[in-house]
Formats: C-alpha cells, structure tokens, sequence
C-alpha cells in the first residue's frame, strides 16, 4: 500500500482528499501545517507528498525545497488556490513535480497521483537464472535447452553443424581439442582423418563468434587443433 503524505490546513479539502484515497487502497497521513509535515515526513517514508501552499505557518513551497535539501526525492504534487504561470513555475523550479490548481475534481488527482508513482517507481530488469545447460565463456553464452548463442548481448545465428562444433568447444573450454575430438563429438561420424571439414567450420565459426569483437575466443594450437579461451 503506497503511503501519502498531505500537507492541508482546511478541513474540508482534508476530509474529501482522504476519503477518496483511502477508498483507492492509499495510506494517507495529514499533516495540518509545516512543522508537522517536516516532522513527520523525517520519522516516517512516504511514496508521495501533496502540499498545499498557503499554510499557518510557512508555505508549501518551502516545505518542498527542504525535502529536497535533505534528499528526499519522493514526488511532490502541489495543490493550492494559486494557480497563476509565475506559482506554478516556482513550484516546478523548488522540486516539485506537478501542480494541480483548486478547485479540482477528485478523478483529475488521482490521476495525477498514479502517473508521479508510476514515474517514481524503478523499472524492474528482466529477471536472468541460468540454468545447468548454459555455457558461458567471457561475453558469449550459449543456451542449450534454447539453442541460442549470444555474444555481448547479440544474438548469432548458427547452423545445425556450427552449433554442434561450438557446443563441444564451449562444454571443454580451456581444453585444446584435436580434429578427431571435434570430428567425433561435433559430428558423430567418422571421418576420413585427411578431411579439412573441421578447419572449414572453425573458419566459420570464427567468422561469426569472434570476426566483430577484439576479444577472440577461438584459438589454433598449432599441430594440436583448438582451443576455446580467452586470451
């Protein structure tokens, strides 16, 4: 439940304010003048605060620039008489972030409310879980339940037989793996030992994983085969 905190010294604009909220699931609190409304906006968090600006003892735009002075950054609606360009301005410029002039219909405040909360509120990340069949080497991931290769948050479109030959490199990386391991676990078949189907692929594979960044993951180990590792 989001909590509100309304700066308001007449009593009737209190009650038709809190009514209304309340009834839209909000927890308001009132303060009915400045030193209340500091004092409570010091001892308890608010999500947002509505101040009016005429009150007994200071004014609503007072009250804003010494909640900005002490790092509140929660929103602040203004709601008050004063409704002219030159209030307006002022209230925007102390560190409010909007102004809703009296009289006002409810349905127009509460509008405004949910748009400065929904402002307010930090935009969630997707949430990420790896699971046990991603492989991931320096900025490259692979997703084996997915079949997906990214490299720096780029997706790369591979064949079948690319995908196969990047998975075994991947699944023994750091492992220097001979043309007849790549041949076996990538292809599974048995090849002539005099084919070059592996140097074909690893050429494409380069072309692909490692052709558009400085860090290369694909490796030759001469008179050995390959190897994935980072430099």
């Amino acid at each position: 439940m989001k909590k509100i905190l309304l700066v308001e010294d007449e009593a009737s604009v209190v009650e038709f304010i809190k009514k209304g909220l309340t009834e839209e699931n909000y927890d308001v609190s009132v303060a009915f003048n400045g030193a209340m409304a500091m004092k409570m906006a010091l001892e308890s968090s608010f999500d947002l605060f509505i101040l009016d600006i005429m009150l007994p003892d200071t004014n609503g735009f007072e009250i804003c620039s010494e909640l900005r002075a002490r790092n509140i950054k929660n929103p602040i609606l203004f709601l008050t008489a004063l409704g002219t360009s030159e209030n307006i301005a002022i209230g925007l410029n102390m560190g409010g972030d909007d102004y809703l002039v009296k009289p006002f219909k409810f349905i127009e405040l509460y509008a405004r409310i949910n748009a400065l909360l929904r402002r307010a509120s930090p935009i969630e990340e997707p949430h990420f879980e790896p699971t046990k069949n991603m492989y991931f080497m320096a900025d490259l991931v692979v997703n084996d339940d997915a079949k997906t290769v990214m490299r720096n948050n780029v997706a790369i479109s591979l064949t079948a037989t690319e995908y196969r030959l990047l998975l075994t490199l991947i699944r023994n990386k750091g492992k220097v793996m001979s043309r007849l391991d790549l041949l076996e676990s990538a292809w599974d078949i048995n090849f002539n030992l005099g084919t070059n189907v592996v140097d074909v692929y690893i050429n494409y594979l380069r072309k692909k994983i490692d052709a558009d960044t400085d860090i290369k993951l694909i490796h030759t180990i001469v008179g050995m085969g390959y190897v994935l590792k980072e430099k």
